[in-house]
């Protein structure tokens, strides 16, 4: 059975990754968090209720112990069952002007997103190169393509993931597996609620935020066979900001 992991899935763009490709392909969803467990387990009901199957798998995944330990672990109980695609979705903002970030601010975003992006590929990938096929879809940020003021930490993580993802792409090409990225702008999600939007919204061709089930489409192509000629790409999805 081909199975899906997505990271940070309990909510906003993962949860909704989560459902489309439970929708779309039928994959078996492999939901991952640290912390919410609440959140979780109501995207784990959804996609059930919704026919489709799916299970919890939660680790932090700036650690690389316990990353393996649970996906080994996975591995071990579910033989017959391969992620496919993975989707590193798992991030967190700790905003502030570079000059006053506290040290753990860079560390704790880093770490999360680029450090995370490490640990969770570099195990599943190497189910993906023993069968010979699979799709790395990296959530990175218009922080990364860009730079946003006051983001220097989150910035300096997704440019890091999207390097990585051009690199990777060039490595595991030959093997059927395609590693690509997507670059939101301004989306609907928890993240932007601290955010002036009414200023933000002006710079922005499409005078909206977008919704993580735009998102979502998005990389629900990236992982299908439509996709398979498409590698090492950085697509951003942000309503026409440059």
């Amino acid at each position: 059975m081909n199975c899906a992991l997505i990271t940070g899935a309990s909510k906003g763009i993962g949860k909704a990754i989560a459902l489309q490709l439970s929708q779309d392909y039928h994959l078996h969803i492999l939901l991952n968090y640290s912390a919410d467990q609440v959140a979780a387990l109501e995207t784990l009901d959804m996609i059930t209720k919704l026919g489709g199957s799916a299970e919890l798998v939660p680790f932090k995944v700036q650690n690389k112990t316990e990353v393996d330990t649970a996906l080994d672990t996975w591995q071990k109980n579910n033989p017959d069952k391969f992620i496919s695609v993975l989707v590193n979705n798992a991030g967190i903002t700790k905003n502030g002007f570079f000059m006053w970030m506290p040290e753990q601010s860079w560390d704790e975003v880093v770490d999360i997103s680029l450090k995370g992006m490490f640990n969770v590929t570099q195990n599943v990938i190497r189910k993906m190169l023993h069968n010979k096929q699979g799709r790395v879809i990296n959530i990175v940020s218009l922080s990364g393509t860009k730079g946003v003021a006051g983001q220097t930490n989150y910035s300096a993580a997704k440019a890091g993931m999207i390097g990585a993802t051009k690199s990777l792409a060039q490595e595991v090409a030959k093997m059927n597996i395609t590693v690509n990225a997507v670059a939101p702008g301004f989306i609907n999600t928890d993240m932007i609620k601290n955010l002036d939007m009414p200023n933000y919204l002006k710079m922005i061709p499409a005078g909206r935020v977008g919704e993580p089930e735009e998102v979502a489409h998005l990389v629900s192509f990236l992982a299908s066979s439509k996709a398979a000629y498409l590698t090492g790409e950085t697509i951003s999805i942000n309503g026409g900001l440059q």
